[in-house]
């Protein structure tokens, strides 16, 4: 049996392959009240019937302000949570296993559709105030707020109602947001943390908030039940958050109950070049590996299905997350299964369109 197929479990959560998808905003949510709807559910539960092993939904706000454009999803309240119930029991009858990524966008919030530029909305166009740990703006986006030390206590409390929401709607892990330049990566990197409180300067403090919103989450949610957290390993650019900085904060975070870590990079600071190509970011996400003993994923340019189980068989990490290739093909973990040789079922009624062995 190919490693990509061999099942992984975390907590008490079982999941059924190590082809995992991974979290991409979809900003449909055209009512603009965080509510996902009929694109939502076609776009993931498409991915469920193609095999995925386990799905990771967009980055969800956890407070109206936190959502990285107006058109983003939410999980702040009940309305939200009962829309993507019906959403996680369709993926669930269909194999998958679900996970919510809860996120606060911070000074990237308040942003445009990704299809109709980038930048800050306008108050009067509809946006709002931004906050972070400083105040000072991402590239052209407007200004932010820095937050008070009651503030950051009311954000923390928001991330744990949010997992306590995710429970109700009958998602099977949580994913903390740690990366791409938002709210919680703000505070985690020295080109955005200009604090002189408890929550700035010692990697200690910087990480403080983050450490706090594992805590309320893990209060938040049952004991049997598996927290992933996504971290840029990498800020590309001198002085920033680093590999080392990442892997020690990978060693708290899974003290504090973390079960596995989402390795990506990058999106703190504008002007920096990103290395691309294929399996781009498999190092870094490997260099983390080494430094502790919980499961890894990685993700970022993997598209070929040898590729992926060479990563596995290697043993740099333990789990692939699929993205843009999960895009151009739903059906990417079937295909995957034909070309490695392995047997695994498909919905009896695309039975007869299988790949040639």
């Amino acid at each position: 049996m190919p490693k990509l197929f061999e099942s992984i479990k975390l907590r008490d959560l079982e999941v059924k392959n190590r082809i995992w998808i991974s979290p991409m905003c979809q900003y449909s949510c055209e009512n603009k009240d965080g509510v996902p709807g009929s694109w939502h559910q076609v776009h993931l539960v498409s991915r469920a019937i193609g095999g995925a092993g386990l799905i990771i939904v967009e980055a969800s706000g956890v407070t109206p302000e936190g959502r990285i454009t107006p058109w983003c999803t939410g999980i702040w309240n009940d309305e939200q949570a009962k829309a993507w119930k019906k959403i996680v029991d369709l993926a669930h009858s269909h194999g998958a296993k679900m996970a919510m990524q809860l996120a606060h966008a911070g000074r990237k919030a308040s942003n445009h559709r990704e299809a109709s530029g980038v930048g800050s909305i306008s108050l009067a166009e509809g946006g709002w105030e931004t906050v972070s740990s400083t105040n000072q703006a991402f590239g052209d986006y407007a200004a932010p707020r820095k937050l008070s030390v009651a503030e950051i206590g009311n954000l923390v409390e928001a991330f744990g109602q949010a997992a306590k929401r995710s429970v109700e709607a009958g998602f099977d892990a949580v994913e903390i947001h740690g990366a791409h330049g938002y709210l919680l990566h703000q505070f985690l990197s020295p080109l955005s943390n200009d604090r002189d409180d408890q929550y700035g300067g010692s990697l200690e403090n910087r990480a403080r908030m983050l450490m706090e919103v594992i805590s309320s989450i893990r209060n938040s949610v049952p004991e049997t039940m598996p927290v992933f957290l996504r971290l840029s390993a990498t800020d590309y650019a001198e002085g920033g958050w680093d590999q080392e900085q990442t892997a020690t904060v990978s060693g708290w975070a899974t003290k504090a109950g973390v079960d596995l870590i989402d390795v990506s990079s990058g999106g703190i600071v504008t002007g920096v070049k990103i290395p691309s190509g294929p399996g781009y970011q498999v190092p870094l996400a490997e260099y983390v590996a080494d430094q502790i003993s919980e499961p890894v994923s990685a993700v970022g340019q993997i598209t070929d299905a040898h590729q992926a189980e060479e990563i596995l068989q290697s043993g740099k990490v333990d789990v692939i997350l699929i993205a843009r290739a999960s895009l151009r093909d739903p059906y990417w973990p079937l295909r995957a299964a034909a070309e490695l040789g392995a047997e695994v079922q498909w919905p009896e009624q695309y039975s007869r369109g299988k790949w040639p062995a």
